[in-house]
This record gives C-alpha cells, structure tokens and sequence, in this order.
C-alpha cells in the first residue's frame, strides 16, 4: 500500500509539473459577463484561441474552422480576481510549520518576497479556483514591523507556475494593528514609516539611481539594508503601495502622505470609513480595495462601517474593488458582490449595479494590480480565464461548472469535493481501504 501511495504521489506531482496545451474554445448560446461594468449579455458567444480572448458579447460569428459549443444560455464570465489574499501560503491556520502569513520572528520586513512561497500544490488553490477565482494577488501579513513585504500577482493553474508577477506590491500597516506594532500609537506609526521611506530615498538617489554609499550602518538607520532597498521601488513610484487603514482620519492623513512623498502609487485596503471621505479620495486619485461584507463596527478604527461604503464610495468617484473577507475566503467574492446589488433595492442604502457589482471582483480588482485590460475582462486580447457557471454568479446557490486559466481547462476536484463524496451516502465501499484494518 506505501508503495502504490508512493507511485500516486509521483503521478500527482507529474501531471501538476508537466505544461497543458492551451484549448481553442467557442461557446455560443451563452450568458456572457464581459467583467468591464456592464450588464449580461443574452445569447452571446465567447471566443478564446491560443491561450487569449479573441471575441466575445452579441453578433460574434464562430471561425470557420472551429468547433462550437451551445452552452445552453448558460452564464459564462472572466475569471474573479482575489486581491489582497494569502492563497497559497499556508494550509493549516493552527499549524506553525504550514503557514507562512506571518514572520513575527524575521529580522525582514519590507524586504519580504511573496513570491518564492506560493505553493501551487495547496489545497486552497484547488478550492478557490473550483469556486471560479482564476487569479489573485497574495501578501503575507504585517507581524513584527508595519511593513507586511512584497506581494505577488498569481494565477490558480494547476501547473508548478503560478506567479504571474513577483514582487507587485508592498503592504502597510497605518491603522490599528501598525500603531500596535510600532510602539503603542498611531504617532510611531508614521515616524517609522516616514523615516523608513527617507531611508529609501537615500538610498535611490536624487535621480532614482542607487547610491550605494548614502546609508551606512553607523547612521543609527531604522530598517536593515535589505529593507530599505525593498522599499525604493516604492519611493520611487515603481511599485505600489497597499496601505492597510480604516477609519477616515487616517485616511487623511495617508492621502496627506503625497505631500512628502509625491511618487508614492497607493492602494487603499480596508478604508470601512471610505464613504465619509470618498470625495478626497477620488480628488487624490486613489483606488480602494474594501470588504464588502463589513456592515457593523468590530474596533474603534470602524464605528461608522456600513455595507453601504463600497456604493457610496463609487458614486463618489472612487474605483472600488471588493477584498476577500479576512483575506482568507475568496469564495464569498460572489457573496459580497450579490449583497451589493441587493442593497440597490433597500430604502436609502447605497450599492451597485449587477454589472458594477461583478466588475468590482473581476476587472477592478485587475486594473489596480496593473493587469487592466488583460484579467477579469472577456474582450480581445485579453488573458483566456473564464468561467461557466450552472445559474446567476452573484447568486447563492450558483457554482462554476467548468474553468479555463490562459485558455487550458483546469480540474475542479479538490479535498473538499473528494470528501463530499465520499460521505454523499452511508456505502462503506466508498471508504478508504484503511477502514478495513
């Protein structure tokens, strides 16, 4: 039994390492979700070929020499994108040795890399991309210093590459959790993040050329060298920064930072008072990446959270995508989003439209990790992720039935699916073989 174990193991990790050949796939008859804000479109037709979307919406005529299939008005979608997820990098919350959302213990804080620690043979990959996520950005969290690291852009493929792009991101914490970590207050918070971004500049040079001599080690720095060069793309506007904030005077002064700090490319994440100050973060430019499901306040940071914050930051200006609620479910992407568009109909509430409300996890959330026009959408050129789902995406009781990364269908079993069936009915014969010892 160890040995017939053993050979499947072996298989596993072959058929996860060995590339799959993109699919040419026409779909007609559909339900199409193009992800750009507007609404489906009624017996529609998708058209992916060589890995890319080459057309897709109404009065798109199949190639000649391609086969077609009538998907029977199903709804067919751009795959959602996770932004701000931990997809990847750990499997069990409880177990240390599985786990790698936190480096509490590390010398490194901003010069953390995301990317080396994704792990493509993760149960959560296979769970989250059978729930429709075809692509995520992944951070680890802040624990022993503001600064979380770099985050990276990945893709839930079954194969043994999944980073579209390393080092995408650099995280901060400014709000509650950062005053915490800094020493006790919101006032330590900013020194160290405003002394650790002078660093960077130093180190940058006026130009933006590394002056390696700028900084030595008796200049009583606050960061390592290795941290303070992580953050010079960000100083210099070449890597963006998500900063971690909620209530709205904090946002205030993060948006005050670009006085300091012109270069400075920022994402807000969190922002559950977004909506008292979503004119001054539409002035600045800002995007934001909220928790659609955050209708109650859960610390001082958030006393005026309402489900009505992403609708009332979008009519404000404000580009909006819906986060995956504590970073760690994904799957309640179409949950949050379904809420949203329900609140359209409840008296003085604030939400979206269906057709916003999907963009807000496909191609919003793309655009602000930079792959606008090439993830979440259905239009020419764009990457071949999409979905075909049995009913409504936004609705409950929906599930995709079949998913395509970059053109190549992907298996959707996974632990939890194996285990439903296992245990669908009372026959033991469905048992492992164990349970005859």
């Amino acid at each position: 039994m160890i040995r017939k174990f053993a050979s499947s193991l072996a298989l596993a990790a072959a058929l996860i390492a060995a590339p799959c050949a993109a699919q040419d796939v026409a779909l007609t008859n559909a339900t199409v979700v193009l992800g750009d804000g507007s609404e489906p479109i009624s017996n529609g037709t998708v058209i992916v070929r060589g890995g890319s979307v080459v057309a897709a919406g109404a009065d798109v005529t199949v190639p000649a020499d391609m086969n077609y299939e009538d998907v029977g008005g199903r709804w067919v979608t751009p795959g959602l994108f996770a932004t701000v997820t931990s997809i990847g990098i750990w499997d069990v919350g409880a177990v240390s040795e599985s786990n790698d959302i936190r480096a509490s213990g590390s010398p490194f804080s901003a010069a953390l890399d995301t990317a080396p620690i994704v792990n493509p043979n993760s149960q959560h990959v296979a769970i989250y991309r059978a729930a429709g996520v075809t692509r995520a950005a992944v951070t680890t969290l802040p624990s022993g210093s503001i600064f979380a690291g770099q985050g990276a852009i990945v893709d839930l493929g079954s194969d043994a590459n999944p980073v579209t792009k390393a080092k995408a991101f650099q995280m901060v914490d400014l709000g509650e959790g950062g005053a915490r970590r800094a020493g006790g207050s919101r006032a330590s918070a900013y020194v160290l993040f405003k002394s650790a971004l002078r660093e960077a500049q130093a180190l940058s040079g006026a130009r933006g050329t590394p002056q390696t001599a700028e900084i030595t080690k008796g200049d009583n720095v606050m960061l390592s060298r290795f941290d303070a060069e992580a953050l010079v793309p960000v100083v210099t506007g070449q890597q963006q920064l998500y900063v971690a904030v909620e209530r709205a005077a904090d946002i205030r002064s993060v948006l005050a930072l670009k006085s300091d700090f012109p270069q400075l490319d920022m994402v807000l994440v969190g922002a559950n008072e977004g909506w008292i100050v979503a004119s001054e973060i539409a002035a600045a430019g800002v995007p934001v990446i909220a928790d659609g499901l955050d209708d109650l306040p859960v610390s001082f940071a958030e006393l005026a959270a309402t489900q009505s914050n992403i609708g009332r930051m979008t009519n404000a200006g404000v580009k909006v995508a819906i986060s995956a609620s504590g970073l760690r479910n994904p799957r309640r992407l179409p949950q949050a989003a379904g809420n949203l568009v329900a609140l359209t109909r409840v008296p003085r509430a604030s939400g979206l439209s269906w057709g916003q409300a999907f963009a807000a996890i496909s191609s919003v959330p793309a655009e602000i990790s930079g792959m606008g026009g090439r993830a979440g959408v259905l239009q020419g050129g764009a990457m071949g992720d999409l979905v075909i789902w049995d009913g409504d995406p936004l609705e409950l009781g929906s599930a995709p039935t079949r998913v395509f990364i970059a053109g190549v269908e992907q298996p959707l079993e996974n632990h939890q699916s194996r285990l439903k069936e296992r245990y669908r009915d009372l026959d033991e014969s469905d048992l492992p073989k164990a349970y005859d010892w």
